[in-house]
């Protein structure tokens, strides 16, 4: 470990989110390049470096920073150097002289005990005097506190953050109760505020500790899709995350009931809910229940309008198809759903047609950005995702996003028409209903056959499941469809019934192969030389789907194999690892969590921004466009041409995505599908996930595997249990208001 003392000439480089800097270092007369997390210090500032040099591939020598002690300026050259840096606002070279050449060896005294002085200086007032102090203030404060959380082995970023939420209160905070870290900062979960609190002495059976414990263990479960858990559950998981047992269970969360932390509703069971999650989910159940009006109709003129839109428009709706357009137009909350090939398009296109010609005011939308381009090249109508339309607003409540369209500034539209349903989860759908005006119709279209959605929740089939709202089931397969063995196959996999696997189809082939290492050779051949010509289409665009994360046949050792294939190392291509991942410019990613604050933006002629927004979302594919080694920051261009800039710790929230679990594909269509296929848990390998995989595909479904473990996911109709409440609180709701 080496030593360097001496002056911040310059920063360089600072990312704010996690404090990553590149800065020149002035020491013995020569200027030297350090790179490192330093959020607390300033350009003028004294500072003590350890680290080592180390050789970077495009900027040379550098020295990379371990640790950082700043020194207070000692001589009068020191004080100047720094008062004049730019350190402190409105202070610049000519006025830190004078206040150095008056106070001299004094002068750092005189500004932290008698700032009122500083007026003597010519050009320097009160309130002046007052800014400059202050600043100084905060910035000792500052470095005093990165010091002292650094003891407890937190990481500088989020220091930062720890300082910028409690200021002079974090010291009460971290001796008292440090698990409010894990409330209040986002990042930090239970296991990070645990690490901190036994690093402080707080002890294993501390009350804050349990309680903490329970709050995590029920944000954990919404991340599993629930949005509660049974008691005897809860208590289970939380006691093997202790590590000790737990007395008096009820007493804790009696008291996360008294601090609103939690719900506890003594049903056929005893159920526990986060207090979001209760309060959402309760909410979502009396908005759908507002909107479910119904009204007097002329059915007869309907069915003539109807005749005239088949008429101008060449299609011949069936008896389904005509009951969704009747039912729209009665209804103020109507489901449409239907497997592939069933006419959801076709019902959506009339429907459009309908209204449109009534003069009502239309909107389209969908909870993906390739579901929202899909709908909108199957109508003609421009169709957003249902963050964009709301108007996101980049922050966050818990949950959910902060959204401009809600209760007091309501979606200006007569009719909503969403797709893709079965994507949306609770908390989307609350803020989807808190934007629809009562009086204005809202029509769900989705198969919910599908898997459910991402986060938590099971909408689409709590709603159906109710029996109290209004529901058409599209069933027959028309023709054209017909004629896809993809659209066949897949209603025999949901009808439970074998499907040929003789390769007599034109769109469906099953290649049987029993080694994960002869699979995933077949895989690449399909994608470089067999599959493009087939589809019309680009390596990048056909999709490798796969069951599960790990394994020979998993996520992450495909993504490994299939960069090296599809993507290889060239001397033109930067790259860079993060977290044991390697990215590489022109890989194929995927966002795999929420960011509402994420700033993205659409450029024009010679990359001028023409178009700024936020929030990039679970499942959203794009391609690495550049990996700038100087400012560790990697550019990824998603759907829409979206630019979105991510710092090397930002990474954490992208995956490769040459190969995706069929979980993540939801609502994505992709010209041509390949599933690699062995065994697997019995719980992950069932018809539902099957269904899900073969249905993402337009023109070509390849599976690549064992034919026996694609018989057994046919047979399979265990699913994975999602504890949710909807269904229940609307048949209370409508029962209630005495239906």
């Amino acid at each position: 470990m080496e030593k360097l003392e001496g002056y911040i000439e310059r920063i360089i480089f600072r990312n704010s989110d996690n404090g990553y800097t590149v800065l020149t270092l002035r020491a013995d007369g020569e200027e030297i390049t350090c790179v490192g997390t330093l959020s607390y210090v300033g350009e003028g500032e004294k500072v003590e470096l350890s680290g080592q040099y180390i050789s970077h591939p495009s900027y040379g020598e550098q020295f990379k920073i371990e640790t950082c002690t700043v020194r207070m300026p000692e001589d009068e050259e020191s004080v100047e150097r720094y008062l004049g840096s730019g350190a402190v606002k409105g202070v610049g070279a000519a006025l830190a002289a004078r206040i150095v050449r008056h106070f001299r060896s004094d002068t750092f005294r005189i500004i932290e005990e008698e700032p009122e002085r500083l007026v003597e200086i010519k050009g320097i007032s009160e309130r002046k005097a007052r800014e400059i102090a202050q600043q100084v203030f905060e910035k000792r404060d500052m470095r005093k506190a990165m010091l002292f959380l650094q003891q407890y082995g937190i990481t500088t970023a989020l220091s930062v953050k720890i300082y910028q939420k409690y200021g002079q209160n974090l010291y009460r905070v971290m001796q008292e109760n440090p698990y409010q870290l894990a409330e209040d900062i986002d990042g930090v979960g239970f296991r990070i505020a645990d690490e901190i609190a036994m690093r402080a002495g707080v002890r294993a059976d501390s009350e804050y500790r349990v309680k903490c414990a329970f709050s995590y263990v029920l944000q954990q479960a919404g991340g599993e899709g629930h949005l509660f858990l049974p008691k005897d559950q809860l208590m289970n998981k939380t006691v093997d995350l202790l590590g000790i047992p737990i007395e008096d269970v009820d007493q804790y969360l009696t008291d996360l009931a008294i601090e609103r932390k939690a719900v506890i509703k003594k049903e056929s069971q005893d159920r526990v809910y986060s207090a979001s999650a209760y309060f959402t989910e309760l909410n979502t159940a009396r908005m759908l229940c507002d909107l479910n009006i119904t009204g007097e109709i002329d059915e007869p003129t309907i069915q003539k309008k109807i005749a005239a839109i088949e008429k101008k428009t060449g299609t011949q709706l069936d008896e389904m198809q005509k009951r969704a357009v009747i039912e729209s137009v009665r209804c103020g909350l109507l489901v449409i759903t239907g497997g592939p090939g069933t006419g959801k398009t076709t019902t959506i296109n009339t429907l459009i047609s309908y209204f449109e010609s009534e003069g009502l005011q239309i909107l389209l939308a969908a909870p993906t950005g390739r579901a929202a381009k899909r709908m909108t090249e199957a109508t003609g109508y421009e169709a957003r995702t249902i963050h964009r339309m709301l108007e996101i607003s980049g922050a966050q409540n818990g949950n959910a996003a902060a959204f401009s369209r809600n209760a007091q500034n309501p979606l200006d539209a007569d009719v909503v028409i969403i797709d893709e349903m079965s994507m949306v989860d609770l908390y989307l759908m609350h803020a989807l209903l808190s934007a629809v005006a009562v009086g204005t119709r809202l029509i769900m279209v989705g198969d919910r056959n599908q898997l459910p959605s991402v986060g938590p929740g099971s909408v689409l089939k709590d709603i159906i499941d109710s029996g109290k709202i209004p529901v058409v089931r599209l069933t027959r397969i028309f023709r054209q469809a017909s004629e896809s063995d993809i659209v066949v196959n897949a209603h025999r996999i949901n009808r439970g019934e074998q499907v040929k696997l003789d390769n007599k189809s034109r769109d469906f082939f099953f290649l049987k192969r029993y080694d994960a290492n002869v699979i995933i050779s077949i895989v690449i051949q399909l994608i470089r030389e067999k599959l493009p010509r087939y589809v019309n289409a680009e390596p990048f665009d056909i999709q490798v789907l796969t069951p599960m994360r790990k394994g020979l046949l998993g996520v992450e050792r495909l993504n490994r194999i299939l960069q090296e294939y599809l993507n290889p190392a060239s001397r033109s291509k930067r790259e860079h690892e993060q977290g044991g991942r390697l990215f590489r410019e022109g890989d194929k990613v995927m966002q795999v969590k929420n960011n509402y604050q994420t700033e993205w933006e659409i450029r024009g002629r010679y990359g001028i921004p023409v178009e700024k927004g936020e929030g990039i979302f679970n499942g959203d594919m794009g391609i690495i466009r550049e990996i700038n080694l100087h400012t560790e920051r990697v550019t990824v261009e998603f759907d829409e041409h979206r630019m979105v800039e991510y710092p090397y710790p930002g990474l954490e929230e992208l995956e490769l995505a040459y190969a995706v679990t069929i979980h993540k594909s939801q609502g994505s269509e992709y010209p041509a599908v390949v599933m690699p296929l062995l065994s697997g848990p019995r719980m992950l390998m069932n018809r539902n996930l099957l269904y899900t995989a073969v249905t993402r595909a337009r023109k070509c479904v390849t599976v690549v595997g064992d034919p026996e473990t694609f018989a057994q996911m046919i047979d399979n109709t265990m699913e994975h249990k999602r504890y949710t409440s909807l269904a229940e609180r609307i048949r209370e709701l409508t029962e209630g208001a005495g239906e």
